[in-house]
């Protein structure tokens, strides 16, 4: 009877808990959002005056966003641990960053891991399945220039035009950095069965933890972002006049990124949102390429990316074996990083947050009363 009641206690508490986080949320959004689209509606003439400015305001209102949802999994006590090369000098580069797509949750431990890297949260830009244009930050996106796209045959070929064609238009008009993208093309629950029987019938390696890798949106980044060589892979302009002028329009590096839930077990943004698993460490590792060193020709690129992802296949074996990636080769011991967020600046944007809805909503109904 003790025990019974000691499990109804506990489980009472959990679901109160995830009431009031569901609830601060819900006013978190609708205060955050909201108060987004009416700053830059108020900033409209600027972005004609001055467009550079416009959305060097916008890129730190959006990094605050995410700094937002980063804070729900934060004080809940889901945190990140990082391996691997360390990225942050190079995060005023342009770069292509490949990441491994178990759960929804992916794009929460990225908008975490990657709020210590300087200005890559302002100015990155995001691939993602056009399911997410009907979420709560679809709009946020949408206006920030993130590109949403299509899954299926049907839709692969127009959605690599258009995806072409938003890069062109995009991509260096609002100066993005660093373009995120999933080139499995879905979750690893979905598409683990399909891609070990494409493996199977094509004699490729036989993934467990990923899948094999699709070509089209990382074949369109390269050739549309990186200058060509003519040995058939992609450079970095060095060498040639006006260096610095010209590192801004192609890609650097492609960074490799492989994330690692403890046990494979995966977060998704529902347990972000009501916080019902017990604290828990995300382990996400980080691998640098240099830009020269990738094909661009399909045939030798679509090895290059499947090659890839047989190395996260071993990592991410190790990691679950182990609970730690291993080390790089020619080292002894893999040296871990805490990835660390400051409770005083979360504070502080979450106020800002509130303050500004308030404001917001003042205003509105100021407008209102007088016109009404």
């Amino acid at each position: 009877m003790a025990q019974l009641l000691d499990g109804a206690g506990k489980l009472g508490w959990v679901l109160l808990k995830a009431v009031l986080r569901f609830v601060f949320m819900f006013f978190n959004n609708g205060v955050a959002i909201p108060s987004y689209c009416l700053y830059l509606l108020l900033l409209q003439p600027l972005r004609i005056w001055d467009s550079s400015t416009f959305w060097h305001i916008e890129g730190i209102m959006f990094k605050w966003l995410l700094a937002m949802v980063s804070s729900w999994g934060w004080i809940a006590g889901y945190t990140v641990t990082e391996w691997g090369d360390d990225v942050r000098p190079i995060s005023e580069e342009e770069a292509m960053v490949i990441v491994n797509h178990q759960s929804t949750g992916d794009v929460c431990t990225l908008m975490m891991c990657l709020q210590d890297k300087g200005t890559v949260v302002r100015k990155m830009m995001w691939l993602m399945d056009h399911v997410f244009k009907y979420t709560n930050f679809g709009l946020v996106s949408l206006i920030h220039g993130d590109f949403f796209i299509r899954q299926g045959k049907a839709h692969r070929d127009k959605q690599l035009v258009y995806l072409k064609d938003h890069l062109e238009k995009y991509y260096h008009s609002r100066d993005r950095k660093w373009i995120v993208l999933f080139p499995e093309g879905g979750f690893l629950r979905k598409r683990r069965e399909t891609s070990q029987l494409f493996a199977k019938k094509n004699s490729l390696p036989h993934l467990t933890h990923v899948t094999l890798p699709r070509l089209g949106a990382s074949h369109v980044i390269l050739k549309t972002l990186a200058a060509q060589q003519e040995n058939g892979s992609v450079g970095s302009d060095t060498g040639i006049p006006n260096q610095t002028a010209n590192k801004r329009r192609s890609l650097q590096w492609v960074i490799d990124v492989t994330i690692g839930y403890p046990k494979a077990r995966p977060m998704d943004i529902q347990t972000w949102i009501f916080g019902y698993r017990p604290p828990t460490v995300t382990h996400v590792h980080y691998r640098m390429y240099p830009i020269k060193e990738v094909p661009v020709e399909p045939e030798a690129l679509t090895d290059w990316l499947y090659q890839r992802f047989v190395e996260k296949e071993e990592l991410l074996a190790h990691f679950y074996d182990t609970g730690s990636f291993p080390p790089p080769e020619g080292q002894m011991q893999a040296i871990s990083r805490q990835m660390t967020l400051d409770p005083v600046w979360l504070c502080f944007i979450q106020s800002l947050a509130f303050a500004s809805g308030y404001m917001w909503y003042s205003v509105l109904q100021y407008l209102y009363c007088c016109l009404f």
